[in-house]
């Protein structure tokens, strides 16, 4: 035990000592902290939309008067009464031309002379002209708005039917109070993904490290006299816990200084980012748990494939089997994350110890997952992650002395099984 302890607090130095851990490390913690308090600093209120409705009306009304109005051409062909008074009081910052003709109407809009033309050939029914539709275009809807109503106000007209009367029961405004009894799976969505890239991205960075760190000491043989020093299990299991210890100090520090300043700036920010880092304590332990395990599971398997190679520009043709993995699965969670976090495919990877560390995280915060769940899925990822220590470490005994080319697997398990005949 001396002597894991040893190889654990000689690996966390080693991160410790680095100046560019510890450097982007304190640099991206005080950016993100001094972003956390920009709005206590400068006046950000216009751009958060924290103004009040008048002071956003005056805006906009200052903004209309500044700006150029655009053209638009109408041909009321079926005569149902669409007038220019209509269209613009409909169309902000707009000023309408009639036309006598469809030719006129299209003619206007290829020459740009008009933005849009609408002719309108029956009481339900209008054709739209324009050169280039954009993706957000709302001219179409507006006047089929206007259509709409001018075709109830006809309709009642016909039928002597109190159109006032009508149109206030058509404009009911019905009011909803919403009561959720479990998890807000619409509001809980943001985080959950901003945290599945965090540990997504913290397997792949500090898996790759710990690999480049077995196999930096085989190419310079320090790993000869390391082996005969202390256990392989020590070894492995110290470096991996140290990887385990510096991303997880690096992950607390960030998410701290993000978390704590909008806290404490969270009425000038004045709730914009909610749905981002408003994360309940619960789901917070829960990525914590699930995300160390599926963090050191992988670990160890990266540990393992360091111990495969000679050279460490081998690591990354060793290790794109594993990579590939994790993209999948990655892939897979953020998938069903937006199209189904209930269905079955979730249900089986929250299960799965090469998955577990996402997908239960997600079920939990969605609140999908059932306590029993929650307990059996993190058994069988501790279990799954400890088992793969103890073989990652065998791996590592009998891959660091064998120089050359890249061990392969098969290679291992042949070892593997000469070393027990040799034994017995």
């Amino acid at each position: 035990m001396k002597k894991f302890f040893t190889v654990l607090s000689f690996e966390i130095g080693n991160y410790l000592k680095n100046r560019a851990y510890m450097v982007s490390t304190i640099l991206i913690a005080a950016l993100l902290a001094f972003g956390m308090f920009l709005p206590s600093i400068v006046d950000m209120s216009e751009l958060l939309g924290t103004k009040t409705t008048q002071e956003q009306k005056e805006d906009r009304e200052e903004e209309t008067k500044e700006e150029t109005k655009e053209n638009m051409v109408y041909y009321d062909k079926a005569g149902v009464g669409i007038t220019k008074e209509i269209l613009e009081a409909s169309f902000e910052n707009t000023t309408f031309t009639q036309k006598d003709k469809e030719e006129e109407v299209k003619k206007a809009v290829e020459n740009e002379e008009a933005k849009a033309g609408f002719v309108i050939t029956s009481s339900t029914e209008f054709d739209y002209y324009v050169v280039n539709n954009g993706m957000y275009d709302s001219q179409e809807q507006i006047f089929q708005q206007i259509m709409s109503s001018l075709y109830r106000q006809n309709y009642c007209k016909s039928q002597n039917i109190d159109y006032q009367q009508l149109e206030s029961v058509y404009q009911t405004t019905i009011v909803s109070n919403q009561h959720i009894l479990g998890k807000d799976i619409g509001a809980n969505f943001w985080y959950c993904y901003i945290l599945v890239i965090v540990i997504f991205m913290m397997i792949i960075l500090y898996g790759v490290m710990i690999a480049t760190s077995v196999t930096s000491e085989k190419s310079n043989r320090s790993i000869e006299v390391l082996i005969t020093s202390a256990p392989s299990n020590c070894l492995l299991f110290g470096k991996v816990l140290a990887g385990a210890i510096a991303g997880l100090f690096q992950a607390v520090i960030i998410m701290l200084s993000v978390l704590l300043p909008y806290k404490i700036n969270q009425d000038a920010w004045g709730g914009a980012l909610d749905l981002f880092l408003d994360i309940p304590t619960e789901v917070l332990i829960t990525f914590l748990l699930f995300g160390l395990g599926g963090f050191l599971f992988y670990a160890f398997i990266y540990g393992a494939m360091g111990a495969m190679v000679s050279k460490t520009e081998d690591i990354n043709r060793t290790a794109g089997s594993l990579q590939m993995i994790i993209m999948i699965v990655y892939f897979v969670v953020m998938i069903q994350l937006q199209a189904n976090p209930e269905g079955i495919i979730m249900n089986v990877a929250s299960f799965l110890p090469i998955s577990s560390y996402s997908a239960m995280f997600i079920r939990v915060a969605m609140g999908t997952a059932e306590l029993w769940e929650i307990v059996v899925s993190f058994v069988i990822l501790v279990v799954s992650t400890i088992g793969t220590g103890f073989l990652g470490a065998k791996i590592y005994r009998m891959g660091t002395l064998r120089y050359g080319n890249p061990i392969k697997f098969s290679q291992l398990i042949k070892m593997s099984r000469k070393s027990k005949k040799e034994v017995q």
